[in-house]
C-alpha cells in the first residue's frame, strides 16, 4: 500500500497561508542549504518551473510520483499561465468547479475524493502520494494522511488557514525525525499511529 504524505510548508503556529491563502511571506526562508536540501532529499516537489529556472529538470523523484492538490492551490499555477505545474509527475487536483482540465497531464477529482485516494494509494508503486494542499483538502483526507512532513518556518501568523480544514478530531501520528536549518526553518517527519 502506497503512502500518502502530506508534505507542507506552514508557520510555527501552523498556518498554510494567511487568511486569504497567501504564504508568500515565507519564501524568504528558502535558502541555499534549504534549496539543496529539497534538491536532495524532496526534488520532485520542485514545481517544474522551480526546476527550469534552478537547472535541475533531470532530477529524479524520491518520495513521490503522483501530487494531488486542491482547487486553490491549483489556481496559483493557473494564474501565471502554468496549467501543469508538476508536470514530471501524475498530478491530480480536486475540484467541483473545473468542468474539464486544461492541461493533459492533470487529471480532476471531482467526486469521491476520499474513494480516488484510496485508489492511488493501492497501485502497485514504489513511490508514494504527495498531498500538496490546501487546508480543506487535507481535512478531507486526514483519515487516509499516512505521513506528515512539515517545513515550519519561524513565523507566526495569528490566523489563516489552517494545516487541516476539518471539524475537531484528535489524530495521532509519531516524530520520526527533525531537521533544522541555519535560517531557522524546521522540517519534521511524522508517521501515522494506525
Amino acid at each position: 500500500m502506497r503512502k500518502l504524505t502530506y508534505f507542507v510548508a506552514c508557520s510555527i503556529d501552523g498556518f498554510i497561508g494567511d487568511p486569504s491563502g497567501d504564504a508568500s511571506s515565507m519564501f524568504q526562508f528558502v535558502t541555499e542549504e534549504f534549496l539543496d536540501f529539497l534538491k536532495t532529499e524532496y526534488p520532485e516537489t520542485i514545481s517544474a518551473e522551480g526546476r527550469k529556472v534552478l537547472g535541475c529538470e533531470g532530477l529524479g523523484s524520491r518520495h513521490f510520483d503522483t501530487v494531488i492538490q486542491g482547487r486553490a492551490s491549483y489556481q496559483l499555477a493557473l494564474d501565471v499561465n502554468i496549467t501543469s505545474p508538476y508536470g514530471h509527475l501524475r498530478e491530480y487536483v480536486a475540484s467541483r468547479s473545473l468542468e474539464e482540465s486544461p492541461d493533459a497531464n492533470v487529471r480532476l477529482v471531482s467526486g469521491d475524493l476520499v474513494g480516488a485516494v484510496r485508489e492511488l494509494k493501492a497501485e502497485d508503486s514504489e513511490l508514494g502520494i504527495w498531498l500538496c494542499g490546501g487546508s480543506q483538502l487535507a481535512g478531507e483526507l486526514i483519515d487516509e494522511v499516512d505521513e506528515l512532513v512539515i517545513k515550519t518556518y519561524p513565523q507566526v501568523y495569528g490566523s489563516g488557514m489552517p494545516m487541516f480544514g476539518t471539524h475537531f478530531a484528535v489524530t495521532d501520528f509519531t516524530l520520526e525525525s527533525v531537521r533544522s536549518f541555519d535560517n531557522g526553518v524546521l522540517v519534521r517527519t511524522y508517521s501515522r499511529k494506525r
